[in-house]
C-alpha cells in the first residue's frame, strides 16, 4: 500500500471507519487543496490505467485528453503534493494519525454518488390561497377545488452527475432554483416530495439499499437547530459520544479517549474552542454569536463521521475568512478521507470557488451546466457571455439567464441563448456533457463495487456488536440511553429558571391547598373536604404535565435532525426523558405530599402516607407520558393543544369526583375506564377511609341540636353509603356507594403503570415516525380576499416558461435597468435627501455577565455624512450588530459611555423614528400583505402633518423602486410558505424607506442569505440612496470585490469591539491596502481586499500582531479623532439639518390605536387555525359537558351535579389560554424587536389592538358554548334566566382571555407562561367555593381570597339563575329515615328541629308515627344557602362584579405590558 493510499484509508476508517484520534492536538484545520482531486482520485486511476498504458482526464486548461504513456516510466510522472494543505499547521497531526491507521490496517469508507435522469416534483403551484374565517365556509367552492387534483410543480428537471470519492461538487443556483431539493435527493432524504424519478446510486447501492446507512449519508441544512440552553461543549460531547466506533485504534482503550480527542479536534477545526462553556442560545436565550452558531452546526454534522456530505449554504452568516477556512477544511477532509462532498453556496468568492473539482448550475430546476470547474467559465463565455475582471465566477454562472445581470460579447447579441432551456440545449450538444456522461456508469465499475463492499465492512466494523445488522446506529443501546440521559439532565439544568419555577410553584400550591383543607375533621363534615384534597392532589399533577405538549414541539426539530444523523434510536431519547423525570418528579411529588398530607390531617399512618405518595408519583409519571404521547402523535402544535385541552377536561370530569361512577351515562362511562386519574382517585379514597367509622354530624344528622341526643331516633342524611336509620357510616360502606373497593388498591396501582407503559410505547412509535419538513416550500401565499389582485401569480401559462425572466419574482432589478417602471428622475425627486451629519466618539458599551463586566465596544469612533455609504466589517463576534444597536438606540441593558451626536448636538426624542434601521432578522407580521406592511409603516412613521394620500403615494414609489409590484398583495408568511429570504430582506428595507428616515439608514447584514446577484443589486440600490443624499451605514459579512467597491468608508472591528481601521477605502481599495501594507500586511495580487482585511484581523494573516494597538498609534487615528471634533464643531455652528418636532411618535395615540387595531383585526380574520381551534374547543367542550351531565334531575345529589357542570365550564379556559399565549408573545416579539424601537406606535396602542381584535370571536365563542350546553343539561328555559346566564358566560370569555394575556404580557416566553397558568388557575379554582364550601373555608382565606376571585362570582351568578327556584325531590336513598319516641307524629317530634337548624329541610310524612322521611332541602335556594347564596338578587350582583373583573383583567394587561416596557439606553 502506498503512503498516499494509507493516509486516505487510515483517516477513512478513523474518521469514517474504525476510530478517530490524533497525535497531540487535533484538527482538520484551515487548509485544503484543489489538486487533491488529482492526487487521490486520479492517482489510483492512473495507476490502474498504467497497466493498459492510458491516462485520461482534464488538463489544467480544461481540455479532455487521453495520453499514451506506455513510453513513460513511473518516475517520469511527477506526483503532486498530497494536499494544498501541506503548509497547514496541523498537518503533522494528520500524518501522525495516518500512520496509526496504516499500522492497524483499517478499512476506508469511500462511496461516491451517481445520479441520472433525476426529476423531482412537489405538490402545489407557485402560489396558494390563505382562507379567512368567512371564506373557509364557502362550501360549493371548497368542493369544486377539492375535486381538482393538486398541481405538480417540477422542482428538479432531468439532473445528472457523479461525485466520486475524493471529489467536491459545487451546486450553484439562485434562491428557488432547486439547489436544496437536489442536495436532499443526494442525501437520500425523499420525504415530502410528491414524485421522484430517476436513478441515484451511492457507490453501487440503490437509494433504497442505502437507507440503512443514513448516518453515513448526511446533510447540513441552512437552519441551525439546537437546544439553546446547552453549551457548545455539551452539544459536541453528545454528538461525538454517539459516534464512537466499537473498534478503536490499538493505542486507544477507552471510548472517552476517542470521544474527547475527536471533540477537541472538531472545535479546533472551526476555531471555536473558546466557546466550549458558552450556551448556544437562540433569539431569546443569550449565547454564542450567529457565526459561531453556524460553525457549531458544521462540526456537529462532521461528528457523524459520514462518507457522503451535502452542505446547504453552510457559509451563511460566516465572515469571508471563516467561510474560506471552512471550505478548505472540507477540501482537506475530502482529499485525505476520500469523502464525496456536495456543497451549495450563494455568495461563493473566487477563493472558495477554486477549491472545487466540479460545478453544477441549476436554473429553475433545469441543469444548465455540469462539468469540471475549470470548464464552467469558458463554456459560458463561448456562448457569448462576458465575465468581468474581478467578478465572482459563481455569480457570473448563475446570472446568465437574467437579462439585467448578464453582459453579452459584441457580435453575439442575436445568437446568445436567452433562457435556461436554450443554455441546457447548448450544453447537451457540447463535448463536456458527452465526456461527463462516461462517469454515469461508475456504479457498475469494479472500483465502485469494491469500495461499497469495503464501506459495508467498515461500517459493520464500526458498529457495536449488540446492534441489529440493519441498524444505521453506531453505539450500543445502553450507551445511547446513557448519553441521552446526561443530555436531558443538562437541558433541565441549563434551563434552571423553569425548573425552579416548577418547584417553587409546587411548594406554594401545596401550602395554599393544605391551608384550604386545613385539619379536615374525621366526621361526615370532613368527607367532602378530604375528597376535595385528594382530588386536588391528582389535579395538580395533571396540570403540571400540560406543559409537556409545548416542550414536545420545542425540541422536535433537533430530534428529527439527530434521527437523520443516526445518533440514537428514538426509544433511547424517550427512555432518557423518563430517567430525567424520575428525580424531578420524586422531588416535586415528595415536597407536595409532605406539606399537603399533614396539613389536611389525612390518615396518620406510615403505610397510608406511603400509598398516597407512591400513587401521586405514579400519576405524575403517567399523565406526563399521556401529554408527551399527544405531543408526539400530532404534527402541529395547534392540533396537539386542541386534543390535550379536551382530553385534560375529560380526564378531570371522569375521575369520579365530579360524577360518581354509578351516575355516569352509559355513552361516556368508557372514559372512566381509560382515565388513569380514576384509578388513582379510587386508591387515594380507599386508602383514606378503609376501616374507619365516620359519625354523621351537623346537617348530615337529622334531627340534631338541643333535645335530640338519642341516636335511636336519628339518621344520617346526604352521606353516600349510610344505612337509613344509622348515625354512622363505615369507610367501606362509603366506598361501596361509589362502586369502589379497598381490594382494588394494588390492582389499580398496576393499571396506572400499565397505562404509563402504553403511552410510553405510543410516544416511542410516534417519535420513530417523525418526518422531516415536507419538500414543498417556497410558494407565495395569497389572502383569499385578494385573489382578484393576484391573477398573474395564479396563471399557469405554458408560454411563460420560455420567455426571458426578470430579476425573478419580487426581486430587485438593478436601478439603472431599462425595465424600471418609473422614470429615474421622478424617483430621485421623490426620495428624501438628508443634510445631517452623524458622529460617534469614544463609544464604549459594557454588559454585566456572571463572570463580571464584559466590554463589547471599546472606544469606537467615526461618522456618516450625507451621500456616504459606509461599511462596518469584522469577524464573527466582533460587535458589528452591537455597534449598530447602540448607535440606533436599540439597547435596553448595559452601560453606554461616549458621545453620539447629530449635527454636533445630542440626539433628540424623535431620533429613533427619524433613523431607519433594517435589522438582521426580518421580523414582520406574517398575516399582513407586503403592501399592508409598507402602508402601516408609512402611515405611522411619516410626520402627522403629511396628508394620508401623500403617504400612500410614497408607498407606491417605494414598491416600484423595489420592483415588488407582483408580490404587493401576497402575505409575508413564514419561512417556506410566503416570501423568500431575499423578498423579506427587500420588504425590511422598504418598511424603513417608506418612513422617510431624515437622519440616516442603518442596515444589519442586508446581503446575508442572498445569492450574489441579489446582494449586488441590494448594494447598488443602497448606492442609489446615498447618491440622492442619504447617509447609509451597513454591516456586511462576505462582500465580493465587486460589492466592496460600492462602499466609501470602512469601519473595521476586531473581537471585543476594538477598532482596527476607520476611514476612506479609496479607488480599488487603494487607501485601505496602503494602510495595511505600511503595517506589514500587504494585500496579495488578485485577492479580494475585503477578505484580506478580515483575515488580517482574525485569521491566518494576523501575524500575532495587536492591530487595535497599531491603529491607536497610527497617524490615521489621530486624524480621525481631529476630524470628528471638527465635524461636530462645524455642524454645531449651523442650523440643524433635521428639525425636531419634539414628539416621540409621529401620529396621535388615537390614530395609532385605529391603525394597530385594524391590522390585528385583519391578521386574526386570516388566522383560521387559531380561530377554528378556539371554536372547536368551545363546541367540543360544550357538547362533552352537556352530554356528560345530560338532563340533570332535581334530587339532592343532582343539585351537586348542577354545581359541577357549571364548574366544568371554567375548564374551557386552560386550553384556550395555552393556544392564545404563543400568539400574543409572537406579536409582542414583533413589537418589541422592531416596532417599539423605531417608535412606530405606543405600547398602549399595541395592547388595545390585541385586546379589541379578540372581541368578535369571544362573543361567537360564548354562543358556541352556551347553545349546545345550557339546554342539554336541562336548565330552565325561561328566557330571562337563560339570557342572564349567557350574559355571565360572555363576560367569563373576556375574563380568562384577559388573564391569559396579562400572564403572556410579562412572561419571557411561551413555555414560562404555560408553567404560570396551572398555578394561577388552580388558586382561582380552589377558592371559588366549589371544592370547599364558603362555610368550611379557613378564616384566613375566607375574608379576602374568596371575594377577590372572579370564578366565585361566575359560579354564584349562574347557580342563582339556574338553581334558585328548583323544587328538590329526594331519591329514596337520600331520605333520612327514623322512628319517633313515644308514638309521637313526625311533625310533633321534629317541631323544634324544623323551627331551628332544620328550617330548610323537607319532612314529607308529618302525620306518620314511624319511618319519618326527611329530605335535606325543599328548594334549590336551600342548597344555595350552604354556598353563601342567600337571595336570587345575589345572582345579578355577582353578574355585575363579573363585568368589573372582566374590565380589571384587561387593565392588568396594560399594567404588565407597562412594567415590561423598558426605556432604551443612550450614551452617558
Amino acid at each position: 500500500m502506498s503512503t498516499r493510499d494509507s493516509w486516505r484509508n487510515s483517516w477513512g476508517s478513523g474518521y469514517g471507519g474504525g476510530g478517530l484520534s490524533f497525535g497531540g492536538t487535533s484538527a482538520w484545520g484551515a487548509g485544503g487543496g484543489d489538486t487533491i482531486f488529482r492526487v487521490l482520485s486520479r492517482t489510483s486511476e492512473r495507476q490502474s490505467k498504467r497497466r493498459s498504458g492510458i491516462i485520461s482526464g482534464f488538463s489544467e486548461d480544461g481540455i479532455y485528453e487521453e495520453d499514451d504513456i506506455s513510453v513513460y516510466s513511473e518516475r517520469d510522472i511527477p506526483l503532486p503534493p498530497i494536499s494544498k494543505a501541506e503548509d497547514w499547521a496541523l498537518m503533522p497531526d494528520v500524518k501522525n494519525y495516518a500512520e496509526r491507521g496504516e499500522k492497524d490496517h483499517l478499512k476506508s469508507k469511500k462511496l461516491g454518488i451517481t445520479w441520472k435522469n433525476l426529476t423531482v416534483k412537489g405538490l402545489g403551484s407557485d402560489a396558494a390561497f390563505n382562507e379567512n374565517v368567512a371564506s373557509q365556509f364557502n362550501v360549493p367552492r371548497n368542493i369544486k377545488e377539492g375535486r381538482q387534483p393538486p398541481p405538480l410543480n417540477t422542482i428538479i428537471d432531468d439532473s445528472h452527475g457523479c461525485v466520486k470519492p475524493g471529489e467536491m461538487l459545487l451546486v450553484l443556483g439562485r434562491p428557488g432554483s432547486g439547489c436544496t431539493s437536489l442536495l436532499k435527493m443526494l442525501a437520500n432524504r425523499r420525504n415530502g416530495y410528491a414524485q421522484v424519478e430517476g436513478d441515484i446510486h451511492f457507490g453501487s447501492m440503490t437509494a433504497k439499499e442505502a437507507g440503512q446507512y443514513r448516518g453515513q449519508i448526511v446533510m447540513n441544512t441552512e437552519e441551525e437547530l439546537f437546544f439553546p440552553t446547552l453549551t457548545v461543549g455539551q452539544t459536541m460531547d453528545f454528538a461525538t459520544r454517539m459516534k464512537v466506533p466499537y473498534h478503536k485504534f490499538s493505542d486507544q482503550h477507552r471510548d472517552k479517549d476517542f470521544q474527547q480527542e475527536y471533540r477537541d479536534f472538531l472545535l479546533k477545526a472551526m476555531g471555536i474552542t473558546h466557546t466550549s462553556a458558552t450556551k448556544i442560545g437562540n433569539e431569546y436565550v443569550r449565547g454564542v454569536s450567529g457565526g459561531e452558531r453556524k460553525r457549531v452546526s458544521i462540526i456537529e454534522t462532521l461528528a457523524t463521521r459520514g462518507s457522503v456530505f451535502c452542505w446547504d449554504n453552510s457559509t451563511r452568516g460566516l465572515d469571508a475568512s471563516t467561510a474560506l477556512q471552512y471550505t478548505k477544511a472540507i477540501r482537506a477532509m475530502t482529499d485525505v478521507v476520500g469523502l464525496s462532498t456536495v456543497v451549495s453556496l450563494y455568495q461563493a468568492g473566487n477563493g472558495i470557488y477554486n477549491l472545487f473539482d466540479k460545478v453544477l448550475v441549476l436554473d429553475e430546476g433545469k441543469q444548465i451546466f455540469y462539468g469540471p470547474r475549470e470548464q464552467a467559465r469558458p463554456f459560458m463565455e463561448e456562448l457569448g457571455f462576458i465575465c468581468g475582471d474581478g467578478a465572482n465566477v459563481a455569480d457570473f454562472l448563475t446570472g446568465v439567464t437574467v437579462p439585467t445581470e448578464r453582459s453579452v460579447r459584441p457580435g453575439f447579441e442575436t445568437s446568445f441563448p436567452r433562457t435556461a432551456t436554450e443554455i441546457r440545449d447548448d450544453y447537451s450538444r457540447s463535448d463536456i456533457k458527452a465526456i461527463m456522461g462516461k462517469e454515469y456508469s461508475y456504479p457498475q465499475t469494479d472500483e465502485a463495487k469494491d469500495n461499497t463492499k469495503e464501506f459495508k465492512e467498515a461500517v459493520a466494523w464500526d458498529k457495536d456488536k449488540s446492534l441489529p445488522k440493519q441498524s444505521p446506529l453506531t453505539v450500543s443501546f445502553p450507551k445511547q440511553v446513557k448519553a441521552c440521559v446526561v443530555r436531558q439532565y443538562q437541558i433541565v439544568w441549563g434551563d434552571k429558571p423553569t425548573f425552579i419555577i416548577k418547584q417553587v410553584a409546587t411548594l406554594v400550591q401545596a401550602l395554599v391547598v393544605g391551608s384550604l383543607f386545613y385539619k379536615s375533621s374525621t366526621d361526615s363534615s370532613g368527607l367532602f373536604s378530604k375528597s376535595g384534597a385528594l382530588f386536588f392532589s391528582l389535579l395538580y399533577q395533571a396540570l403540571m404535565a400540560l406543559s409537556e405538549v409545548t416542550d414536545s414541539f420545542a425540541g422536535r426539530p433537533v430530534l428529527a435532525k439527530h434521527k437523520a444523523f443516526a445518533f440514537f434510536h428514538p426509544a433511547a431519547f424517550c427512555i432518557a426523558q423518563i430517567a430525567a423525570d424520575i428525580p424531578v418528579l420524586l422531588f416535586q411529588v415528595s415536597q407536595f405530599s409532605l406539606v399537603l398530607y399533614f396539613m389536611v390531617s389525612l390518615r396518620l399512618s406510615a403505610s397510608a402516607f406511603f400509598i398516597y405518595w407512591v400513587t401521586l408519583l405514579a400519576i405524575a409519571m403517567c399523565i406526563t407520558a399521556v401529554m408527551r404521547a399527544i405531543g408526539a402523535v400530532f404534527s402541529t402544535f395547534d392540533g396537539a393543544t386542541k386534543l390535550s385541552g379536551f382530553w385534560f377536561s375529560a380526564l378531570i370530569t371522569y375521575t369520579g369526583y365530579f360524577i360518581p361512577k354509578n351516575r355516569m351515562h352509559p355513552w361516556f362511562v368508557w372514559i372512566y375506564w381509560i382515565d388513569p386519574l380514576s384509578y388513582g382517585f379510587e386508591i387515594l379514597l380507599a386508602n383514606e377511609v378503609h376501616g374507619q367509622t365516620i359519625p354523621c354530624v351537623n346537617s348530615n344528622l337529622v334531627p340534631n341540636g338541643p333535645g335530640y341526643t338519642d341516636s335511636a331516633f336519628q339518621s344520617c342524611a346526604g352521606v353516600p353509603g349510610a344505612i337509613q336509620g344509622a348515625t354512622t357510616v363505615t369507610g367501606d360502606q362509603y366506598l361501596q356507594a361509589f362502586s369502589y373497593k379497598h381490594s382494588h388498591l394494588w390492582r389499580n396501582f398496576g393499571i396506572i403503570w400499565a397505562w404509563w407503559a402504553f403511552f410510553v410505547v405510543v410516544t416511542i412509535v410516534a417519535t420513530s415516525n417523525w418526518k422531516e419538513m415536507a419538500g414543498k416550500s417556497g410558494f407565495l401565499v395569497i389572502p383569499r380576499e385578494n385573489a382578484k389582485k393576484n391573477t398573474q401569480l395564479l396563471q399557469n401559462d405554458e408560454e411563460s416558461q420560455v420567455k426571458e425572466k426578470p430579476a425573478s419574482r419580487g426581486q430587485l432589478a438593478p436601478i439603472d435597468s431599462s425595465t424600471s417602471s418609473m422614470d429615474e428622475k421622478t424617483i430621485e425627486n421623490q426620495l428624501i435627501s438628508n443634510t445631517s451629519v452623524f458622529t460617534w466618539k469614544n463609544l464604549t458599551y459594557t454588559v454585566k455577565t456572571p463572570s463580571g463586566d464584559r466590554v463589547l465596544l471599546d472606544n469606537v469612533q467615526g461618522w456618516v455624512k450625507p451621500g456616504m455609504l459606509g461599511a462596518l466589517m469584522g469577524s464573527s463576534g466582533a460587535g458589528k450588530t452591537t455597534l449598530l444597536d447602540v448607535l440606533a438606540q436599540r439597547k435596553t441593558e448595559g452601560t453606554i459611555t461616549g458621545s453620539v451626536l447629530v449635527d454636533g448636538r445630542p440626539t433628540t426624542v424623535s431620533f429613533q423614528r427619524s433613523a431607519g434601521y433594517c435589522e438582521q432578522l426580518d421580523i414582520h407580521e406574517p398575516l399582513a400583505t407586503v403592501r399592508e406592511a409598507l402602508e402601516f409603516s408609512a402611515l405611522l412613521r411619516q410626520c402627522g402633518s403629511v396628508p394620508k394620500e401623500e403617504k400612500l403615494k410614497y408607498v407606491d414609489t417605494i414598491i416600484n423602486l423595489l420592483e415588488m409590484q407582483d408580490i404587493e398583495h401576497t402575505l409575508v408568511g413564514r419561512t417556506g410558505a410566503g416570501l423568500s429570504v431575499e423578498q423579506r430582506k427587500r420588504l425590511t428595507i422598504g418598511v424603513e424607506l417608506v418612513a422617510k428616515p431624515s437622519i440616516l439608514i442603518f442596515l444589519d447584514e442586508p446581503t446575508s442569505g442572498l445569492d450574489g446577484q441579489a446582494a449586488f443589486n441590494t448594494l447598488r440600490f443602497l448606492r442609489k440612496l446615498a447618491a440622492v443624499g442619504q447617509a447609509v451605514l451597513v454591516t456586511i459579512h462576505q462582500p465580493s470585490a465587486l460589492l466592496f467597491k460600492e462602499f466609501d468608508t470602512l469601519l473595521l472591528l476586531a473581537r471585543g469591539g476594538k477598532t482596527v481601521y476607520f476611514g476612506d477605502i479609496g479607488v480599488e481599495a487603494s487607501t485601505l491596502k496602503d494602510y495595511f501594507a505600511r503595517n506589514g500586511a500587504p494585500c496579495p495580487q488578485g485577492v479580494n481586499p475585503a477578505e484580506h482585511m478580515i483575515d488580517v484581523v482574525s485569521g491566518s494573516a494576523s501575524q500575532g500582531k495587536d492591530w487595535n494597538q497599531i491603529w491607536l498609534e497610527s497617524p490615521e487615528h489621530k486624524e480621525v479623532s481631529a476630524e470628528v471634533d471638527r465635524i461636530n464643531k462645524e455642524a454645531a455652528g449651523k442650523p440643524p439639518g433635521t428639525l425636531d418636532d419634539g414628539r416621540e411618535f409621529a401620529t396621535t395615540l388615537w390614530e395609532q390605536t385605529k391603525l394597530v387595531t385594524h391590522r390585528m383585526n385583519v391578521a386574526l380574520f386570516r388566522n383560521t387555525d387559531y380561530i377554528n381551534n378556539k371554536f372547536a374547543l368551545h363546541v367540543g367542550s360544550a357538547l362533552f359537558n352537556g352530554f356528560t351531565f345530560w338532563k340533570i334531575g332535581s334530587s339532592v345529589q343532582e343539585l351537586q351535579l348542577k354545581l359541577f357542570t357549571i364548574f366544568n365550564f371554567i375548564f374551557v379556559a386552560p386550553g384556550v389560554i395555552n393556544q392564545l399565549q404563543p400568539l400574543f408573545i409572537d406579536r409582542r416579539d414583533i413589537y418589541e424587536f422592531r416596532e417599539k424601537k423605531s417608535k412606530m406606535y405606543s405600547w398602549v396602542a399595541f395592547v388595545t389592538g390585541l385586546i379589541v381584535s379578540e372581541f368578535p370571536y369571544l362573543c361567537i365563542c360564548a354562543v358556541l358554548y352556551f347553545a349546545p350546553w345550557y339546554y342539554t343539561v336541562g336548565f330552565t328555559t325561561d328566557s330571562d334566566k337563560a339570557g342572564a346566564t349567557f350574559f355571565v358566560m360572555l363576560f367569563y370569555e373576556f375574563i380568562y382571555t384577559g388573564i391569559g394575556q396579562f400572564v403572556a404580557a410579562y412572561a419571557p416566553n411561551a413555555v414560562f407562561a404555560s408553567l404560570v397558568n396551572p398555578a394561577l388557575i388552580t388558586v382561582l379554582v380552589s377558592f371559588c367555593g366549589v371544592l370547599v364550601p364558603y362555610s368550611q373555608l379557613q378564616e384566613f382565606w375566607r375574608y379576602w381570597m374568596y371575594y377577590l376571585n372572579p370564578f366565585n362570582y361566575l359560579v354564584s351568578s349562574i347557580l342563582a339563575f339556574t338553581v334558585f327556584d328548583n323544587v328538590v325531590q329526594c331519591d329514596d336513598h337520600e331520605f333520612a329515615v327514623f322512628n319517633t319516641p313515644n308514638s309521637q307524629t313526625c311533625a310533633e317530634y321534629l317541631a323544634p328541629y324544623l323551627a331551628g337548624l332544620g328550617a330548610r329541610t323537607n319532612l314529607v310524612n308529618p302525620e306518620a308515627t314511624s319511618g319519618c322521611r326527611v329530605c335535606q332541602y325543599r328548594y334549590g335556594s336551600d342548597y344555595l344557602s350552604t354556598l353563601n347564596i342567600d337571595d336570587y338578587d345575589v345572582g345579578w350582583r355577582d353578574a355585575g362584579i363579573v363585568v368589573i373583573f372582566a374590565i380589571s383583567s384587561y387593565v392588568m394587561v396594560y399594567l404588565f405590558m407597562k412594567l415590561r416596557t423598558k426605556a432604551t439606553k443612550t450614551a452617558e
